[in-house]
């Protein structure tokens, strides 16, 4: 079993190199107040005013700024096999973790990131991406959102379930990153249910509803 560096009753907000809006730090901090840097998220955090209580990574990509971090809060991880933002998820105790900043321009991070989503099911997981979040969704989760609020699902995996609360049905549908997808979908009412048979299934929302989401994840799961 790995070693947990970081192990916390708190939220975890990772903050990693990807250029990501001081508004959307702001709000994953107040939601998850303990700030970890993924290796050269270290200068974001601190141009955002915020010295991380950790840094994980392999310490490659951060600045001469990491002198003023105290020594006892970096963590040299330095296997190779494996991105940043999954060495911060394999070395910390936590009921959730926001991420930004792990995606950014480059297309093979956000799929590392998907990948990293996958790989810890059991750890409620909300990366900030954009105009979005994504989370993989539990095996029964509830949700309250505005009528009319965009929600796309894709499969990580062959996946079926079923909603209360969409506009497109998708009882009885075969989900498959092969085959079909649920891209643009909307509620059409206030309260969501959905149910599926595996964790294969990727949820993406306006990032606006981060607070929502956090508070969904957060509870207790039967």
């Amino acid at each position: 079993m790995i070693e947990k560096i970081v192990q916390t009753e708190l939220g975890i907000t990772i903050i990693g190199a990807g250029r990501v809006r001081s508004k959307q730090i702001s709000k994953a901090v107040r939601l998850a107040p303990y700030v970890l840097a993924a290796d050269g998220g270290l200068d974001q955090a601190l141009e955002s005013g915020l010295i991380p209580d950790a840094v994980i990574g392999d310490l490659d990509g951060v600045s001469a700024s990491m002198s003023g971090v105290p020594a006892d809060r970096l963590h040299r991880v330095s296997e190779q096999t494996s991105t940043d933002f999954e060495k911060c998820l394999y070395s910390v105790s936590t009921p959730l973790v926001i991420a930004l900043g792990v995606t950014g321009s480059r297309f093979d991070h956000s799929l590392a990131a998907m990948n990293a989503l996958a790989k810890y099911p059991d750890l409620p997981i909300i990366v900030v991406s954009g105009k979005d979040l994504i989370f993989l969704c539990p095996l029964d989760l509830r949700l309250s959102l505005p009528i009319g609020t965009r929600l796309s699902l894709f499969p990580l995996a062959p996946v079926s379930g079923r909603q209360v609360g969409l506009e497109y049905p998708i009882r009885d549908l075969a989900f498959s990153p092969v085959g079909r997808i649920g891209t643009s979908n909307r509620t059409k009412l206030p309260d969501i249910h959905l149910r599926f048979d595996a964790p294969h299934m990727l949820v993406i929302l306006p990032w606006r509803h981060l607070k929502v989401v956090t508070r969904a994840l957060s509870r207790p799961r039967g």
